[in-house]
């Protein structure tokens, strides 16, 4: 029988600066935001039992962060005393490499970020704060179900030699090489109406490539066509977009994006070895498959990459984001499965770097972090610079040369980091001006009824993940035999400390055996430690931090420049169009609208209640039941940020485009494009 809990759903804004910033993933120093393909929110799902509650957080960013956590938590605690913690507020991240750097604390994250950004930090902690205290307020008695199915031609192993490491015996368990299951909670008010949706789904988020500079929540996060919204109720089989907004949008049809009642997350699972990009990595120059070791083309990293399934990334997040949105639906019109039992959260602070035991005869250790050669030859989703190659045991001299003006790393660490050869010694005298990577994590499990969530602190590979919910699961069954527990990893949670790959992966070396940063023995630390969690949550106790989670906000540096002012050439002023719209368009063969404005740097709009850069009115036929569509998050149009030259970057001149693919979709009639933002004027600094 179900149980009977007080649930609350909220969504809000926390879109980060749309200009000037570097966005947060691929670790390309040349990718700047520089407009938005979509807008990115915050979506939240509150579930309370008696006065236990958890509060589980799915944001369109690239990770959870231990810095937006604690800052969300310092306005939680001060609003709401002794009701929020760290240990019942878990905050995940969709995983898009299309949104602004900036909010993480490590150095290592904040190099090709410039530092740390306020501008992001701030959007997001705001964002977060507001739909918290809407579900705090809103709680009301529902009813929680469950379902699982499998979707295919959605994911694909970018390390499959890594993955076939593994015992034979294990993958002799599973049918494929990824995980093609989704799981997928539906939430219901005491009245049976349908009021969230939550699913969890292992797929990278990098549809969108390294040369995208369009803020995105990429193919988990994001909004089909504009003309698909204002007809909706006409063509509901004929959808293409993407996955959250377009099932909020088909929960409640002609809702503005971001808008309506229902609240649909796509969350991440354990998709550290798994890409969307399911035609596989080919040589750029030549169309033929990479070196299948090293995923090099004639010895070079850069040109293999992957892509599809569509015809370029834009297509692709359209066509990944869409089979995830028609599953998670077909799921949630036939779950049938009910929660039931108690919500328990438990939570605790640990030092990864502590002795792990790896059965009941051995011991061994896990090590101060360190990243590996192959973790700078990226992956076949985006590819890194210079001569790195993935796969590399031995490092390279004349990098090692370079590594040791940073840190050389002792003997000690470079024996409990074998076979990985050592290219950043971050945890090892690399701590100005503060940690380069986190020594103490954020661990934490949930349970609501015989729902396990294990919200881990970073991307674990496949087998990794299989491994870690597999353990949680038995645990649970060992403790209460007669309760059926379905058991869900939820990557990049509240923390980030990079990959988690398992001992046999790691021995390869590819890219995620490089990313893990406490050695071969990471997984077994994190197996034994979500076990440890798994006997308190069954118990109802609580366990005592073993390590300190440091606050580094006061000392944290940003070297991104602000905007100093923006101006227009002469005779011009701002707002003026520098490219209007043609008097006609057609809808036979997909003309585009592009309408140029002189503008104001987009970092000027405040973060707070958000407003859309751009908007279409329509003077139409009266079947047209939205006369106004805010175009701030679809596919098309977009809105596109930029200046022409080196000397319109000096004298601060901004242009906005904002671009509308026509589609044989879209209704005739007349249509006016219009632009809105903010300007910082030259003499006073005034917004």
């Amino acid at each position: 029988s179900p149980s009977k809990y007080m649930v609350g759903v909220g969504r809000a804004d926390i879109t980060g600066p749309a200009a000037d910033v570097n966005m947060m993933g691929y670790a390309n120093p040349n990718q700047i935001s520089g407009g938005l393909h979509m807008r990115q929110y915050s979506r939240a799902f509150l579930v309370q039992q008696g006065g236990t509650r958890v509060l589980f957080v799915n944001i369109d960013a690239c990770m959870g962060s231990l810095l937006v956590k604690l800052e969300v938590l310092k306005v939680l605690k001060q609003r709401y005393r002794g009701m929020y913690n760290a240990g019942n507020v878990c905050i995940s991240g969709t995983h898009t490499h299309s949104a602004p750097a900036g909010f993480l604390q490590d150095v290592l994250f904040q190099i090709t970020s410039m530092g740390y950004v306020d501008e992001t930090l701030h959007a997001m902690v705001e964002g977060i704060v507001e739909v918290s205290l809407y579900n705090t307020t809103s709680l009301a008695p529902g009813l929680i179900m469950m379902n699982k199915g499998e979707l295919l031609d959605t994911n694909i192993n970018r390390s499959p030699l890594a993955y076939v490491n593994n015992p034979t015996h294990e993958k002799a368990r599973y049918k494929y090489d990824v995980d093609k299951q989704m799981t997928l909670l539906k939430f219901v008010d005491q009245h049976g109406n349908g009021i969230g949706m939550i699913n969890w789904f292992p797929v990278h988020c990098t549809s969108m490539n390294n040369t995208n500079t369009l803020i995105s929540g990429d193919n988990k996060g994001g909004k089909k066509h504009f003309y698909d919204l204002i007809h909706f109720h006409k063509i509901f089989h004929h959808l293409a977009g993407y996955a959250e907004l377009l099932f909020e949008e088909a929960m409640h049809p002609g809702s503005l994006p971001g808008g309506g009642r229902f609240v649909a997350a796509f969350a991440q699972s354990n998709e550290g070895d798994v890409s969307p990009n399911t035609r596989g990595p080919h040589c750029t120059d030549t169309g033929l498959p990479c070196g299948n070791v090293e995923s090099t083309c004639d010895g070079k990293v850069q040109n293999c990459i992957a892509s599809g399934p569509g015809k370029d990334m834009f297509e692709s997040t359209k066509i990944i984001g869409t089979n995830q949105f028609n599953k998670a639906m077909e799921l949630y019109d036939s779950a049938q499965v009910f929660l039931s039992g108690p919500v328990v959260p438990v939570h605790q602070y640990i030092d990864m770097t502590n002795t792990v035991r790896v059965n009941s005869t051995h011991s061994a250790t896990t090590c101060k972090p360190a990243m590996g050669f192959s973790f700078a030859a990226g992956t076949t989703d985006g590819p890194g610079a210079f001569d790195f190659k993935q796969g590399d045991k031995s490092g390279n001299g004349f990098w090692k040369v370079v590594r040791n003006f940073l840190h050389a790393p002792s003997q000690e660490l470079k024996d409990c980091h074998a076979p990985k050869p050592i290219l950043l010694a971050t945890g090892e005298g690399m701590n100005y001006p503060y940690p380069w990577q986190p020594e103490v994590v954020d661990t934490q499990l949930f349970r609501i009824g015989q729902f396990l969530i294990s919200a881990v602190p970073g991307e674990f590979t496949t087998m990794a993940g299989r491994r870690l919910a597999g353990a949680v699961k038995q645990v649970g069954i060992a403790a209460e035999p007669d309760v059926e527990f379905e058991s869900v990893v939820a990557g990049l949670s509240n923390t980030y400390s990079d990959y988690i790959a398992t001992f046999e992966e790691y021995h390869v070396q590819r890219y995620e055996g490089a990313s893990t940063i406490y050695g071969p023995q990471t997984l077994s630390a994190y197996i034994q430690q979500y076990k440890r969690l798994a006997h308190n949550i069954t118990k109802g106790s609580m366990l005592r931090p073993s390590g300190e989670a440091h606050d580094m906000k006061s000392k944290l540096m940003s070297f991104v420049l602000p905007v100093i002012f923006d101006t227009t050439p002469f005779g011009y002023s701002i707002g003026d169009v520098i490219v209007d719209a043609n008097d006609s368009y057609t809808q036979v063969g997909g003309d585009t609208v592009s309408v140029q404005f002189y503008s104001g740097n987009p970092r000027n709009s405040p973060t707070v209640a958000p407003q859309p850069f751009c908007y279409n009115k329509t003077h139409q036929p009266t079947e047209l039941t939205t006369p106004a569509i805010s175009l701030s998050n679809p596919l098309t149009p977009r809105f596109i940020w930029g200046r022409s030259s080196f000397m319109g970057n000096v004298r601060g001149i901004s242009e906005a485009t904002i671009e509308w693919d026509i589609s044989p979709t879209t209704p005739p009639g007349n249509y006016q494009i219009h632009h809105y933002g903010h300007y910082k004027t030259a003499f006073t600094h005034k917004i």
